[in-house]
């Protein structure tokens, strides 16, 4: 059984930095492209950031980019989002998935979720 756990949300001001952590355990990670998603009350899942297997290969959401940046350790079975100059339109929460078949943009490509970290800005 896959399990994937999110860690490091919470309340920043804007203009300030957190990051995320993504935590998989169950299967070989490295299997795995992962994606970042986030979901605002009232507003669908929507799609922030994805990594290949190998961190070769990264993209992002429009509204995040030259903000964010995903990474991954493969010995640490763990993915990263860092996010830099957030603003208030960023609070949401926010959901690591993993995908076995194909680096997609839609939340159908993915098969295993975390179940998700908050985080909040402040204006």
């Amino acid at each position: 059984q896959v399990q994937l756990v999110e860690s490091g949300g919470g309340l920043v001001q804007a203009g300030g930095s957190l990051r995320l952590s993504c935590a998989v355990s169950g299967r070989t990670f490295s299997m795995y492209h992962m994606g970042w998603f986030r979901q605002a009350p009232g507003k669908e899942r929507e799609f922030v950031t994805g990594i290949s297997r190998s961190g070769g290969t990264t993209y992002y959401a429009d509204s995040v980019k030259g903000r964010f940046t995903i990474s991954r350790d493969n010995a640490k079975n763990t993915t990263y989002l860092r996010m830099n100059s957030l603003k208030a339109e960023d609070t949401a929460v926010y959901y690591c998935a993993a995908a076995l078949f194909g680096l997609g943009r839609s939340a159908d490509d993915y098969v295993h979720w975390g179940q998700g970290t908050q985080v909040t800005v402040s204006s």
